[in-house]
């Protein structure tokens, strides 16, 4: 609930300045996955969590299950899932749930490298955007903004094209040339 900030302007004299309530209990969670695939347009699939006082304030990894579960009925084929080092993506829970379904292949990034993590980039468009300098009263208010932020990303799929160029990782659409018999 507390706004990131970010830059903006105003008339000289005229000190821009956004009211916030005091500190918030409350906490909203964003998992989300980065979906390409060649010939198609990319796409992010998101899942917001609100979280009320005395819950866990994390996703566990029964809700990553799920998000995969969905990712896959959505897309519809096999899933290579790249993930980072996050706790959660290492449980023997997920390992056991990719091991039962040989639809899924799990990949995991090196530690610490947001830089080849296509989803580092897209967290960073809706904080620059409608999440940037905003102060919400609910958390009802930011989970609609912060979806109306994700659809309008979801929309123009040349961003998410742009999030992974700038993780140094391509699609490899190349087809293996055909051997040609000799005549």
């Amino acid at each position: 609930m507390t706004p990131p900030h970010a830059r903006t302007w105003s008339r000289r004299g005229h000190t821009p300045v956004i009211r916030v309530r005091g500190r918030s209990y409350r906490r909203i969670s964003v998992a989300a996955m980065a979906c390409y695939r060649p010939g198609e347009r990319s796409r992010p699939i998101y899942r917001p969590r609100v979280y009320r006082k005395g819950e866990r304030s994390s996703f566990d990894w029964t809700d990553y299950r799920d998000l995969i579960a969905c990712t896959h009925q959505q897309l519809g084929g096999p899933t290579i899932l790249i993930w980072d080092n996050l706790n959660t993506h290492r449980t023997t829970g997920i390992r056991q749930y990719a091991d039962d379904h040989d639809w899924l292949t799990i990949v995991h990034l090196p530690t610490y490298t947001p830089d080849l993590n296509p989803v580092e980039g897209i967290w960073s468009l809706p904080r620059r955007g409608p999440l940037a300098n905003a102060a919400f009263t609910d958390a009802d208010r930011l989970t609609r903004t912060l979806r109306r932020g994700l659809r309008q990303i979801q929309y123009r799929p040349s961003l998410l094209d742009g999030c992974l160029a700038e993780a140094i990782l391509t699609l490899n659409t190349h087809q293996p040339t055909p051997t040609r018999k000799p005549q």
